[in-house]
């Protein structure tokens, strides 16, 4: 592949990082403030992203999905118990050698829910229980508009404003599962026309997702928040979001063997349960964390996080694929 086909298929982590060069460069152009008004449109933005992620889910996958009950409670399992002990066993350590709101930020990487697009996407490759990944990837999104503010105000006590955890599950239930009940109930007539367009409306959530990265990093960039950062701080927070990842995988891999688990639950239930998503996560952190100039920060270790999990689970489910016979991964990939 040439140069310009990888900067092609890599155009969203570039994006990031372009963008958090802009907000450096430019901070008062991205800034709530600023000539772009950046946090109304972005508001908009995610209804318009979570309406269309539901006109794309299947109500039939999802219920050929629901009855693998072993596969769900280990994923949910995953999601938000393992990944939240992880928090509580680091957390003093944490606070102690970064920032409170980078400290805060690993907190809330670590009790967010799974992604949709790439858990399903993997286990595809993989050869995986599709049904099985639907169901658990929208089960973990949904349960994450409650359970994820509710595990940031116990853990941290940090909200934005004076807005309690009702208010707050609340206005993230209208921002995220609202748009998402709607498309459901609109996919009988827009779905097949949509589908014409799914290389635009797929690109869509990215585009959002990068508007909402400059926003926050230029209102922390004005606010000075950055000043005291060191470089060794960053290094510490990619080495700490690599390891957290490594010990999940290996630890859902083993226990998944050890209770047995069939090829095709092993890649739903592994790729489900480390995903962490950062389409919801991100728009979800403006509810949670409100106005606060710390937001830039606290979105740092979903942001180095992303592209690691990507990487990772890819090179994991192009190896799982490569153990199944080529007649058997063709009909999964298939169904």
């Amino acid at each position: 592949m040439d140069i310009v086909g990888k900067l092609k298929k890599e155009w969203f982590l570039i994006g990031m990082v372009l963008m958090i060069i802009l907000a450096v460069l430019v901070p008062h152009i991205g800034a709530s403030s600023g000539p772009l008004h950046l946090n109304l449109v972005t508001e908009y933005g995610i209804g318009l992203v979570f309406f269309l992620h539901g006109i794309g889910l299947s109500p039939t996958a999802i219920r050929q999905g629901v009855g693998s009950w072993p596969l769900h409670v280990f994923t949910q399992a995953a999601t938000f118990i393992l990944y939240p002990l992880i928090w509580i066993l680091l957390s003093s350590w944490l606070t102690s050698v970064m920032p409170l709101p980078l400290a805060y930020g690993f907190c809330y990487l670590l009790v967010l829910p799974s992604t949709i697009s790439s858990s399903v996407a993997m286990t595809v490759i993989a050869g995986g229980n599709i049904p099985g990944a639907i169901f658990n990837a929208s089960l973990s999104s949904i349960l994450g508009i409650f359970l994820t503010p509710f595990m940031v105000e116990f853990f941290t006590g940090f909200a934005g404003g004076n807005m309690d955890i009702s208010h707050m599950i609340l206005d993230i239930a209208y921002m995220l599962l609202l748009p998402m009940v709607l498309g459901q109930l609109a996919r009988p007539f827009l779905h097949n026309w949509l589908s014409r367009y799914k290389k635009i409306t797929g690109k869509l959530d990215k585009c959002v997702i990068l508007l909402i990265v400059f926003n926050a990093f230029s209102d922390s960039v004005l606010r000075g928040i950055w000043h005291d950062f060191a470089l060794s701080t960053l290094i510490l927070s990619i080495v700490l979001c690599a390891v957290i990842l490594t010990v999940v995988i290996c630890l859902l891999y083993s226990v998944a063997r050890l209770l047995h688990f069939s090829h095709e639950d092993l890649a739903a239930g592994l790729f489900c349960g480390t995903k962490k998503t950062l389409a919801a996560g991100v728009p979800m952190a403006k509810v949670i964390f409100g106005a606060s100039p710390m937001l830039g920060m606290l979105l740092l270790p979903i942001m180095l996080y992303h592209p690691m999990q990507i990487f990772v689970c890819a090179i994991i489910a192009n190896k799982m694929a490569a153990k199944l016979p080529s007649h058997q991964h063709q009909a999964q990939q298939a169904n």
